[in-house]
């Protein structure tokens, strides 16, 4: 699967919350997640803008645990951040963390984060609140494959592209100066 993504850092989620109120958009997630990032020892995911990981995912709506495994890789990070998402749900944390491990992966930062995502139209928008010792803001992600209703979010939410990014996360901490872990 291919998404368009794009990223507004230091947001207030409370007003973030309200609009998407207002747009009659739908909570559809609130989670606590445990992301593990794996790597090849000489780094080669992370400096092609890629990595592997085991997400461990309390899904609060629901209490129930769910983890994941995927790998992305960048495509391109133009205007929008275009990701190739590869992820499926595994039954066992372990295991997962055994298969990378026998594939040569190792762990490279465990990353604590509480998340609600909303939906609009075919747009999801997540509310992100890190571990502050790994990203010491909150911000949003907007993920959809449609350009035009990406802009039209961006728009509703109070903001322009000019005010979106389609850097990853480590470097949009690395330009504030908040770099932590790798």
């Amino acid at each position: 699967m291919k998404e368009l993504e794009v990223r507004i850092i230091k947001i207030n989620p409370e007003e973030i919350r309200a609009k998407l109120t207002e747009l009659d958009a739908k909570n559809v997630k609130e989670e606590d997640q445990i992301n593990r990032i794996y790597d090849y020892d000489d780094g080669r995911l992370l400096n092609n803008k890629g990595y592997a990981r085991i997400r461990t995912v309390h899904d609060n709506l629901n209490d129930k645990t769910i983890h994941y495994m995927t790998v992305k890789k960048l495509l391109s990070q133009e205007k929008y951040k275009i990701m190739e998402e590869n992820e499926t749900e595994i039954h066992n944390c372990d295991e997962g963390i055994a298969i990378f491990k026998a594939l040569g992966l190792n762990l490279v930062q465990e990353i604590k984060k509480s998340r609600e995502s909303y939906q609009y139209k075919n747009t999801l928008v997540e509310i992100d609140i890190n571990d502050k010792s790994f990203c010491p803001f909150p911000y949003i992600e907007i993920e959809t494959e449609d350009e035009k209703e990406l802009e039209e979010v961006v728009s509703l939410l109070g903001y322009n592209l000019e005010d979106t990014t389609s850097a990853t996360i480590y470097e949009i901490l690395q330009k504030e100066g908040a770099v932590k872990g790798l």
